[in-house]
């Protein structure tokens, strides 16, 4: 039964949420989610919902927990469509729960804040991760977490991690959880982290964008949104890191597999040609970055957010990647699908 602290508390997340939607360093796009448990009930941010909404939007779906975590303990496939469990007549949008809401149900605290903080995804990508989180959450109750795909996997290796008392999960390739009882608890926990695994970030050039709108030509390829998204084009090092690969799974979802880079003398129609399709976004070494013209919010944020991530990284780092068995996971999995076909066109 909810009490009259709850009532108190989901306005009072709600507001934390929309300031954490408001930091493209915190969150990006639909990416992150917040929740409070109330009595039996879990509120959770519905799934393709983005956080800077929170204050107005109706993003908060209920979740009938035990059933939700007794699915989880029995491994129940059940458990990895989260939709199942929602509280119908409290949900009268038919929103889907968060893909993470197995994660939230399995933290023993009240509200519990999952970000795709960039200070700590550059370091969830390293290979020394859990060596180097060791050292700046000295005297924090902490567990790190290996890459699963998110939802059912996720909430398993967190299962196997948990211990008494811990209430920040660093997720490998991913992103950061906090928890506390309250959600004033939550947010001072959060800015503590956040300092804590704060990194510089590489100064760049400007972009040339004079030189992009003729690249782009009439190819269809414009700017991004925001200017910060040229950075990983501007620097050698976040440019050489994001042509490997694919570190986190809103990447893929939003961008696709890794990052295309063109050749020197190509223009996007080039790239387009060598490639035999046209990507979400081109990255031109020393010059910037071009997006394609139907790119929705979603990518947009993210290609930010790649730039922002890759310039916190230690350029001296082994450096972890989705596999191409992990990329394709997420590809092809429809609780993606239906995030991504709601951020076709924006938040």
């Amino acid at each position: 039964m909810a009490t009259h602290a709850d009532a108190q508390e989901l306005p009072a997340l709600r507001s934390l949420s929309a300031a954490i939607g408001q930091d493209p360093h915190l969150t990006q796009a639909a990416g992150g989610n917040t929740s409070l448990k109330a009595g039996d009930t879990l509120w959770i941010k519905a799934s393709g919902t983005w956080l800077k909404d929170a204050l107005t939007g109706d993003i908060m779906v209920p979740v009938a927990m035990a059933p939700l975590l007794e699915a989880v303990e029995r491994r129940d496939p059940a458990a990895d469509k989260p939709q199942a469990f929602a509280i119908d007549e409290l949900n009268p949008r038919g929103l889907r729960p968060s893909i993470e809401t197995t994660v939230h149900a399995l933290m023993p605290q009240r509200v519990v804040l999952h970000v795709h903080c960039v200070d700590t995804i550059a370091l969830a990508v390293q290979a020394d991760c859990k060596t180097e989180a060791a050292r700046r959450l000295s005297g924090i109750e902490w567990a790190y977490v290996p890459y699963f795909r998110p939802g059912l996997p996720l909430a398993r290796g967190i299962a196997e991690q948990l211990r008494p008392d811990v209430d920040v999960l660093v997720l490998g390739n991913h992103g950061l959880v906090v928890a506390a009882d309250t959600v004033a608890g939550a947010e001072r926990l959060l800015h503590r982290v956040r300092s804590l695994l704060a990194r510089p970030a590489r100064a760049t050039a400007a972009p040339d964008i004079a030189a992009l709108t003729a690249l782009g030509g009439d190819s269809g390829y414009s700017l991004p949104t925001d200017i910060e998204a040229h950075a990983v084009a501007l620097d050698a090092e976040s440019c050489r890191m994001a042509q490997a690969g694919s570190f986190y799974p809103d990447h893929v979802i939003f961008l696709g597999r890794g990052s295309a880079v063109a050749r020197p003398g190509e223009d996007a129609a080039d790239v387009a040609r060598r490639l035999g399709t046209a990507p979400m976004a081109i990255l031109f070494p020393g010059i910037g970055v071009l997006m394609r013209g139907d790119t929705g919010a979603g990518a947009h944020a993210m290609q930010r957010c790649l730039a922002d991530v890759t310039a916190r990284v230690d350029i001296a780092a082994t450096l972890n990647y989705l596999t191409a068995a992990e990329n394709d996971e997420l590809v092809n999995w429809d609780a993606e699908q239906y995030r991504q076909k709601l951020n076709a066109t924006g938040g």
